[in-house]
């Protein structure tokens, strides 16, 4: 009888084991397919991702080949491209109406800022996204989502605590004066305590909160390439959709300098 009971517990923890493994595939298959869905509803552009795990034991996740498109009009293939993004959540949270994450870390974007020194694709993006969420108000805001059923259950929230961007690159494309480019870092953002109240935040509303640090960065730390541009630099590569392999020699301060002496 004893060693019945021990085999009956064997095959219960497996068949737990099994579960929970079926339940994380099903789980990455389910965040994959509603980024590539539910994302290009608000950007407007195409979003694509290569694949998403999981861990319903540890809660450590991966994200790798994040591609989000271009707008209409705009030259290059891609907007943002990310490697590899890494996060941490709560897996008891997973169950609840709001999941908890812990920390979100993007490592080594590659940003595409082109403009025409008067629009950028970045705010067009932003724009889409505002749009959809409500507006570009300080105060977060809602998405506008269809009326749901009644005795249907709420969509779930989340919470973010740490989000954190770095090492991440900004190509630069001024389409108006030859489609000249140069590569520069972007400046590292850093997100704190997203949806921590009692009604958490949406994912259409985290996505605004991100695009909105992403396209203020990306537009601060381009605008002295962009004026280097103006004054004359010459850089090695003048096809916006070759930005993420042609890469700039560098940014010289010190062209503006040298053009007033000759």
């Amino acid at each position: 009888m004893k060693k019945l009971i021990i085999r009956f517990l064997i095959a219960l923890l497996v068949v737990a084991v099994l579960a929970l493994l079926a339940a994380g595939l099903f789980l990455d298959g389910a965040i994959k397919k509603g980024m590539e869905t539910f994302g290009p509803k608000l950007t407007k552009v195409d979003i694509k991702l290569q694949s998403v795990s999981l861990s319903l034991f540890s809660g450590a996740g991966t994200v790798k080949g994040l591609v989000v498109g271009n707008p209409e009009g705009y030259k290059a293939p891609q907007a943002i491209s990310v490697g590899t993004a890494t996060l941490a959540l709560k897996p008891g949270s997973l169950l609840a109406d709001k999941i908890i994450i812990k920390s979100i870390n993007v490592q080594g974007p590659e940003i595409t800022y082109e403009t025409d020194l008067k629009h950028n694709n970045l705010s067009k993006i932003l724009s889409n996204v505002q749009e959809a969420t409500g507006g570009g108000g300080q105060e977060p805001a809602k998405p506008k989502e269809p009326a749901q059923p009644k005795g249907a259950k709420p969509a779930k929230t989340l919470e973010v605590d740490d989000f954190v961007i770095s090492g991440g690159k900004i190509h630069v494309s001024v389409t108006t004066l030859g489609g000249q480019a140069a590569t520069i870092p972007l400046p590292d953002i850093h997100l704190q305590d997203l949806g921590t109240g009692p009604d958490g935040i949406t994912p259409a509303e985290l996505m605004k909160r991100v695009l909105e640090a992403v396209e203020k960065g990306a537009t601060q730390a381009a605008s002295g390439a962009v004026a280097d541009i103006g004054k004359g630099a010459v850089y090695l590569t003048k096809d916006a959709g070759g930005l993420g392999t042609n890469a700039v020699d560098k940014v010289t301060k010190g062209l503006g300098g040298l053009f007033k002496k000759n």
